[in-house]
């Protein structure tokens, strides 16, 4: 009989911690559900990656040199063309 009246504490010790543990689960979905604009997300991403030592690769748009890049988007500047 002590057994079952071990079990009976445990059961109930059980369903208080997951009674518990939803309330919990309940309060963060309340919290996540509020709208964070993009870039907040983006910023506190950006803090976490740079806290945990990620260090992003800096990179520029370059622009080939070539003759007939440069003679068409001159052309249709002067066409007032937009270019594509």
């Amino acid at each position: 009989m002590s057994q079952d009246k071990e079990l009976l504490d445990l059961v109930k010790t059980l369903q208080s911690r997951v009674n518990q543990l939803d309330r919990e689960v309940t309060s963060l979905r309340l919290v996540n559900a509020a709208d964070v604009p993009e870039d907040v997300l983006v910023a506190i991403a950006a803090g976490v990656s740079a806290y945990l030592g990620y260090q992003g690769e800096k990179r520029q748009q370059r622009f080939a040199a070539m003759p007939t890049w440069t003679k068409g988007t001159r052309v249709a500047q002067l066409n007032h063309t937009p270019v594509r």
